[in-house]
């Protein structure tokens, strides 16, 4: 839990054929265009991501690109077909960071389902993730996309819901096609949510522990209406719902035993563990 990336500006680029462990710099891409845009999106603080059509199918003629924005009160997508990659360097970026849509593309209202594959940054995620994208394909899943690196390639494999920026890992075929038609009507598979990529981890976890603790699936049914920071390692989390229930959350984070972070790690590293301490609902 609570191992969401941070992320609340994204830039995902399609880009057919094989990708290096950095995709950006190490892929059929040109690389002066792809070394460009990673420092542009670096300065503006977009998350750029390299996709691509399930089963490495190529497109007959537009490049597609999503930009989106997975904010804590709003969330937007959209969608735009460029006649050349090269065409991504013209993008204003900094529009990326508003939560309003700034119109740069079309409206996408449905979800963008990212599902990792980058092998060569982690063999993980090409051995879990093409499974599972090949379930979705063939679920009739729209909008699935297999991408390059997004985080915690030990949790493989892993999901990511645009626009909001949802992570799900360990998500096996079996599960995939109800996880995702769940989420485009707002329900979330606790048993394998991360986090949300707008809330840092203390946050993420406190939301995982209500909606554990309560049942509640629904992505709506709580708004974090409060952070107390107590320290580095310690956060009181206050979320408002639907009703006037309120729920506060006090947890905080340790060093678990070290570990083998990811499938190529030689060495291994302590992850965080995140523990409830209080939970309440002011009743």
């Amino acid at each position: 839990m609570a191992t969401a990336s941070r992320v609340q500006s994204w830039l995902a680029l399609e880009q057919a054929g094989a990708w290096g462990r950095q995709a950006l710099v190490e892929s059929e891409l040109d690389r002066g265009v792809g070394a460009t845009m990673l420092e542009r999106c670096r300065r503006a603080g977009v998350r750029p991501l390299l996709i691509r059509r399930p089963g490495g199918h190529r497109s007959s003629g537009a490049t597609r690109c999503y930009l989106a924005h997975s904010g804590v009160s709003r969330s937007w997508l959209e969608a735009l077909d460029l006649r050349h990659p090269a065409e991504v360097l013209d993008l204003d970026l900094a529009a990326l960071r508003s939560d309003v849509a700034p119109g740069l593309g079309l409206a996408h209202d449905a979800p963008v389902y990212l599902v990792c594959t980058n092998g060569r940054h982690d063999r993980c995620c090409a051995d879990f993730g093409r499974p599972l994208v090949r379930a979705l394909a063939a679920a009739g899943v729209g909008d699935v996309w297999e991408c390059s690196h997004i985080g915690g390639d030990r949790f493989a494999a892993n999901l990511v819901c645009l626009p909001e920026g949802v992570y799900f890992g360990r998500v096996d075929p079996a599960t995939g096609p109800t996880l995702a038609s769940d989420y485009a009507v707002g329900l979330l598979d606790l048993d394998h949510l991360r986090g949300r990529s707008c809330h840092p981890p203390l946050v993420q976890a406190a939301e995982l522990f209500v909606r554990r603790s309560t049942g509640m699936r629904a992505m709506s049914g709580l708004v974090v209406d409060g952070v107390e920071l107590d320290g580095d390692d310690v956060a009181v989390v206050t979320f408002a719902t639907a009703t006037p229930l309120r729920w506060r959350a006090r947890v905080e984070r340790r060093r678990a035993p070290a570990v083998l972070l990811t499938c190529h790690s030689d060495e291994a590293l302590p992850p965080w563990e995140y523990h409830l301490v209080e939970l309440d609902n002011g009743s």
